[in-house]
């Protein structure tokens, strides 16, 4: 069976029909020129060579469909051509579906009236380069097989490339468009190059598609710049670029790197829902006035570094891979509300409240539909925020909530007694489990530890450094951060909690301190040994376990030494004596002193365990038991009476803390 084949529609102008059959019944479809039926092609030599006589420059031509050569075409540009200034110059022209069968020599031309290429085919290069159209400039639904060039072409009105295809590269460098350009659904599928152009009206290029780079830099937008849903499949670079009105890049998606650094975003930068699948940059760019960006999707890096955000309040959407804000000036308040970014402030100046908040859902484009994260929510990648670095930031206006903090440095922040940190923030931890020093086993207490602190101990020998995440300077640690200045970053901290009330989250900070300064070297040793002892006893206030512990060891062995050494052998029986002389009665009572002289055997016993038990308990409470103890027994009294109490105010005092508001 043979597929029926529909035959080409006739055009909606007369048409010169050359060449048709029954394959093809339409034949050529160039309109005719002059009275008779043949287009400009198929006229006959002399009847051709007639009609280039009277054209002039500034002449109009109707060439509509017609199929045109190289040496047609060079004709009718010497027949246009203005002695005056040695350019081609046209008046209205109509090339509506005419196929350029080479080259299109259009370079330098101008086009005092309005100019249609609609539905052109260029097989060759079109030079349009130094064109001036001082009318409306239609292009839409044209073929340009080859390169098209329009460098530093002037469009004085309106310039359509609607539905334009551009198989071969695109030159608009230096090209000027004082009214609107429309590029809606035009397709780039090499390089488009759009360097130092000028748009002085909005420039649309909705659902453009760019499957090569495309490159914008220097480029100027007076009025709107439009590229929703477009497509870039290449580089993207707007290097530079400065847009005046709104930037729209709606929908948009970039497959490779997007590069909008130094550019200046004069009025609003929409970015809702676009797709970075490489990397996104905007360093040095700037934003002015009220900014919403995003919510926007990055499966690489989306870097702001050195961008300054000059409006008064600034809101950034992403969810990305990594984000970075280094040296990023705020000058109103901003919120960052993010999804799994792994994210750099340090060195950002941030001169009002600047929110970091952890987005808990996807975020949801314009139609409300949630948007597609892509690799990012396909892999095992945790959403939550992490925040890396704080180091020369004044975080007096930061406030984190719900971020990651277990790999944030804050060494080098300035002002961390005023940073506000919300619930459910994260530090990193001690590791998990027992393990052995020397012969005992030991574990790492409970408790939030900043990630300086971790790299330290990540240094020391043997087991006490394993299971802690090195630094950054692990091979150089003379560059890591000393005890003294991890210290006073967690003394710093622990303010920020203390002013926030939560007394709890506080404790933490404040055992970290007192780590620091018992390992700081730079102290005198009799403090460190000091601190060394109050760690041990209690956690430095802070173990409850500890201290009851303690306190239960100490009283078992001031039960066992007054069993073997306090308590005599029997309570010593007064004896009293009087005298009567002169009418007076003289009393004198007398107690022998305690004699401990039983075997060492005899001495534990159910009885003396009970009196050693009244002492044991009366000295916690701090009283005295009323017992006759010998010398020694009186000694571990007076030391039991200070020392348990100390244990179990020590107890009630790390409760306290940490059910205190």
């Amino acid at each position: 069976m043979t597929a029926a084949v529909l035959a080409p529609s006739a055009p909606p102008w007369p048409h010169c029909g050359d060449g048709a059959s029954a394959a093809d019944p339409v034949g050529c479809r160039g309109v005719p020129v002059g009275a008779g039926r043949e287009c400009l092609r198929h006229l006959p030599r002399p009847a051709r060579t007639g009609y280039l006589r009277t054209l002039t420059a500034g002449s109009a031509l109707d060439l509509r469909g017609t199929p045109l050569d190289r040496p047609l075409l060079d004709a009718l540009r010497a027949a246009c051509t203005d002695t005056a200034t040695g350019r081609p110059r046209f008046g209205r022209v109509d090339f509506s579906g005419a196929e350029f069968l080479g080259d299109a020599p259009f370079d330098g031309a101008a086009f005092t009236d309005t100019a249609v290429f609609t539905g052109a085919v260029f097989a060759g290069t079109a030079r349009f380069d130094r064109a001036v159209f001082d009318d409306d400039a239609w292009f839409d639904d044209v073929v340009f097989a080859r390169d098209a060039r329009f460098n530093q072409v002037v469009f004085h009105d309106r310039a359509r490339f609607r539905r334009a295809v551009f198989r071969g590269c695109a030159w608009f460098d230096v090209a000027t468009f004082t009214s609107t350009a429309q590029f809606r659904s035009a397709a780039f599928e090499r390089t488009a190059w759009f360097d130092a152009a000028a748009f002085t009206r909005a420039g649309r290029f909705d659902g453009a598609v760019f499957r090569d780079a495309a490159w914008f830099d220097t480029a100027a937008f007076a009025r709107d710049a439009r590229f929703d849903a477009a497509v870039f499949d290449g580089l993207a670079r707007f290097t530079v670029a400065r847009f005046a009105r709104t930037a729209q890049f709606d929908a948009a998606t970039f497959a490779d790197t997007a590069w909008f650094d130094s550019a200046a975003f004069a009025g609003a930068a929409r970015f809702d829902a676009v797709a970075f699948a490489g990397e996104a940059r905007f360093d040095g760019a700037v934003f002015e006035g009220l900014q919403h960006l995003g919510p926007m999707v990055g499966a690489g890096r989306i870097v702001f570094d050195r961008a300054r955000f000059s409006g008064v309040q600034v809101a950034v959407e992403a969810a990305a891979a990594e984000l970075a804000f280094t040296r990023a000036a705020f000058d109103g308040s901003a919120v960052l509300r993010l999804r799994y970014a792994e994210l750099q402030l340090n060195r950002a100046t941030l001169s009002a409240p600047v929110t970091v908040h952890f987005w808990p859902v996807p975020f949801t484009g314009p139609t409300g539909a949630p948007l597609d994260e892509g690799p990012l929510g396909a892999g095992s990648l945790s959403a939550a925020v992490r925040l890396l670095d704080l180091e020369g930031v004044d975080v007096a206006h930061l406030v984190l909530t719900d971020v990651d903090l277990s790999r944030c440095r804050f060494t080098g922040a300035f002002h961390l007694d005023q940073i506000r940190i919300g619930f459910g923030c994260r530090f990193a931890a001690p590791p998990a489990g027992w393990h052995r020093r020397g012969v005992l086993p030991v574990r790492w207490s409970r408790r939030k530890v900043i990630a300086e602190e971790a790299h330290w101990r990540a240094l020391a020998p043997g087991p006490d450094g394993r299971g802690w995440p090195t630094g950054p300077h692990h091979a150089v640690p003379g560059l890591g951060p000393a005890t003294g200045d991890l210290a006073g970053v967690y003394q710093q901290l622990r303010k920020a909690f203390e002013e926030a009330r939560n007394e709890p989250d506080a404790a933490d900070f404040y055992y970290g301190e007192m780590e620091m300064r018992r390992h700081d070297r730079q102290r005198p040793r009799a403090e460190r040994r000091l601190l060394g002892a109050y760690w041990l006893a209690s956690g430095y206030g802070l173990r409850a376990s500890r201290a009851l512990s303690g306190l239960l060891a100490a009283m078992g062995v001031t039960l066992l030494a007054m069993m073997l050494f306090g308590l005599p052998n029997d309570s010593p029986d007064p004896q009293t004596t009087g005298s009567y002389a002169d009418g007076a009665v003289r009393v004198t009572t007398r107690t022998p002193d305690p004699v401990l002289t039983l075997p060492l055997r005899r001495r534990v016993t159910a009885a003396r365990a009970e009196k050693a038990a009244l002492v044991v308990v009366n000295s916690v409470v701090f009283r005295s038991s009323g017992q006759n103890l010998t010398l020694t027994g009186t000694v571990v009294e007076m030391a039991s009476r200070i020392g348990e109490p100390v244990l179990l105010g020590l107890a009630a005092l790390a409760v306290r803390s940490r059910v205190k508001r």
